[in-house]
């Protein structure tokens, strides 16, 4: 049975994204190579990548053209789209499952092995929260507050608690950067920025350091606390994030 792993990088105030579609500018506090290097071990070990169809087209129209190690292993490997609009699925080793997500998912951890990876898809992480579908969460907090854009966690009827199974802050960042995405989300030789997993690092600017989250969900079975209801205060106690 499959495991379905979130990764998304997200800002002090809560969001995955800025508040133009695609905004992804503030990933450009965290380039450097140690992100690359974790988003290979993670790309690597994992067993599949899942998308909502908004998130597959951005990332397919990137990567299926681009260079280098960590687009060698994102065209490889086995992906899903879950759309009921999408008339095909085109990017290599991609499969296409319409219907509704929530079940499609229960049917594809049934089916599937290894850790399942989620990146950006806020429609389809929605439905995944909210089924409880999720079995960890891995978050790299950014230290910037956009004061808007798309949330990554939404109001939910009930809370749930979590256990904080690995957290660490990153090595110091470089002073400068040669390459990058700007807050446009062009990067800086003028070629459209990459989309998570950024070729980038868990480095931040100068004298910041960056927790990097890593949430697995305790317990097993059903659980309706496992909707997440919280942010900020309404983290449990023992489970609040100390930025060093």
């Amino acid at each position: 049975m499959a495991r379905i792993v979130m990764w998304n990088l997200v800002t002090l105030d809560g969001f995955f994204e800025a508040a133009k579609k695609w905004d992804l500018g503030f990933h450009e506090l965290v380039w450097g190579e140690e992100l690359e290097r974790f988003s290979i071990e993670q790309l690597g070990s994992a067993g599949a990548l899942i998308f909502g169809r908004a998130t597959y087209e951005g990332m397919a129209g990137y990567w299926s053209t681009a260079k280098g190690e960590v687009a060698e292993l994102m065209n490889a490997i086995p992906k899903f789209v879950f759309s009921r609009s999408l008339g095909k699925a085109e990017w290599n080793n991609t499969r296409l499952l319409a219907g509704e997500a929530g079940e499609a998912a229960v049917r594809l951890k049934q089916e599937e092995a290894g850790d399942m990876l989620v990146f950006g898809s806020a429609g389809l992480s929605r439905t995944l929260m909210e089924r409880g579908l999720f079995d960890e969460y891995r978050l790299c907090l950014v230290p910037v507050v956009l004061g808007s854009g798309t949330p990554l966690f939404t109001p939910a009827q009930s809370a749930a608690r979590m256990d904080l199974v690995e957290g660490g802050p990153s090595s110091p960042a470089p002073s400068s950067s040669s390459t990058g995405p700007t807050e446009s989300g062009q990067a800086t030789d003028g070629e459209p920025a990459p989309c998570f997993p950024r070729p980038s690092c868990l480095e931040v600017l100068r004298e910041i350091t960056l927790e990097v989250l890593v949430a697995e969900l305790g317990g097993s079975g059903p659980d309706p606390g496992r909707e997440l209801g919280f942010l900020g205060d309404k983290l449990p106690r023992e489970h609040d994030v100390v930025g060093l």
